[in-house]
């Protein structure tokens, strides 16, 4: 089995909200160490626990409370939640910029982590005299930042601006050459949080593979992110946190289920669209999906039913309908059209109910919206964008049973069922 690279202990971190963490000496900290155990040892003479949540006023924020975990080595762990679950104040403690309010954690090996863009860099230095630093500050000797130094170069791919100051590049700049000091200078622990974001999509794809490499090698990965997909195919095993609390911590495919399952709760229905009744030309009048768990959460491979309630207020001849579903970076991803023998006709005001049923919907696990497109030759009456939020999982399912969609712009053949008469506008 193999040795435990991170220990975390009941860490809990305690902000008051609008003051400044006053700088502590050491006589500061030993005066609190001591004050506290002084406090813990009255408490239990007297048979009471201490309260550590209790007893708080407005001002007061826990953004961590009682996390515990242990991560081994060469394991490749995620950390998921919504903004605020207090992921990066996480991280802050592991990689000691901050000190927990109690508890402890205990790293076992060098540590490397990017956690903003560029920490660590000073922008009057030029890229080389950089690289030197931030390998100093992780520990390196120059021997190994010498023998890592071109191929550093060569990932960051700002070989031509490698003796530039680092103040004049661009945010991309920036962001590859930390990721590429933090990632090749072989630390035994890489804290990763959700910088990537900043890069575009071809360094992201870069990034995911070199840490993929280096869990390979044994190294320890702790990665925080927004992007289920990149957590999917690189961790096994996933930390769930919510307002600074532990929700899971177990399997990447259930604590992504339990994520969603908060996710979807707080959407309020969104799968659902009502046309606004003040608008006199509003030509969708609803808009549903029917996903195959729960409103809101569709499993892979599954059918699923996209319905549309067109409201059509004047005679009107060779109308059409489209749509895509869109995912999380605006990519629209697939795209649905109803054939020309579809069109609508229709000699009076009417609304027909369009049903798009999908036989296996097998876009890659995400969260998706719809856009819709009203339009009739190469005029478009409508178009609505961002509507009927929902979400794909791939709970039990494996990976070799599903393909992934890359640009495709048309998904699966769809069923289109036009009713119309319904009723009159």
């Amino acid at each position: 089995m193999s040795d435990i690279a991170i220990r975390v202990e009941a860490i809990s971190k305690y902000y008051r909200i609008g003051e400044r963490e006053p700088y502590k000496m050491l006589r500061d900290v030993l005066v609190r160490s001591l004050s506290t155990q002084i406090r813990a040892i009255a408490s239990r003479l007297v048979g009471r626990a201490p309260a550590v949540y209790g007893d708080q006023s407005k001002n007061d924020f826990w953004a961590l409370k009682d996390i515990s975990f242990e991560v081994w080595e060469g394991e490749v762990f995620g950390i998921i939640g919504g903004n605020g679950a207090g992921k990066s104040t996480l991280l802050k403690i592991l990689s000691r910029i901050t000190l927990p309010t109690r508890g402890r954690a205990q790293m076992y090996g060098r540590l490397a982590s990017l956690l903003e863009v560029g920490t660590g860099f000073h922008p009057e230095l030029t890229g080389r005299d950089n690289i030197y630093l931030n390998g100093a500050i992780l520990g390196m000797k120059q021997a190994e930042i010498v023998r890592k130094f071109d191929e550093i170069v060569a990932f960051a791919e700002v070989d031509k601006f490698i003796d530039t100051p680092v103040k004049h590049y661009s945010s991309g700049m920036y962001l590859r050459l930390a990721f590429a000091v933090a990632a090749h200078l072989d630390p035994e622990i890489l804290l990763v949080d959700e910088v990537l974001a900043v890069g575009d999509m071809a360094f992201q794809k870069k990034c995911l593979g070199k840490m993929d490499a280096v869990a390979k090698e044994g190294r320890t990965v702790l990665f925080v992110s927004h992007n289920l997909q990149a957590i999917s195919q690189l961790t096994h095993r996933c930390l769930l946190l919510s307002d600074g609390q532990l929700l899971f911590d177990g399997p990447t495919a259930q604590a992504l289920e339990k994520y969603r399952e908060i996710a979807v709760a707080g959407l309020h229905n969104s799968t659902h669209y009502k046309g606004r009744a003040d608008v006199p030309y509003n030509h969708l009048a609803w808009v549903a999906v029917q996903t195959s768990i729960r409103p809101g959460l569709h499993r892979w491979g599954d059918p699923i039913q996209f319905e549309f309630g067109l409201k059509v207020a004047e005679p009107m001849e060779g109308l059409c309908f489209s749509f895509y579903v869109v995912n999380e970076f605006g990519e629209q991803v697939c795209h649905f059209w109803m054939l020309k023998s579809a069109m609508i006709r229709t000699s009076e005001p009417q609304i027909f109910v369009l049903r798009c049923n999908v036989p296996k919907f097998r876009l890659y696990m995400g969260s998706y919206t719809i856009t819709t497109w009203v339009y009739r030759g190469e005029t478009v009456f409508e178009s609505l964008r961002g509507i009927c939020q929902f979400d794909v999982t791939m709970d039990g399912i494996h990976r070799e049973e599903f393909w992934q969609t890359g640009d495709c712009v048309y998904l699966e053949d769809a069923d289109w069922d036009v009713v119309q008469d319904v009723k009159a506008c």
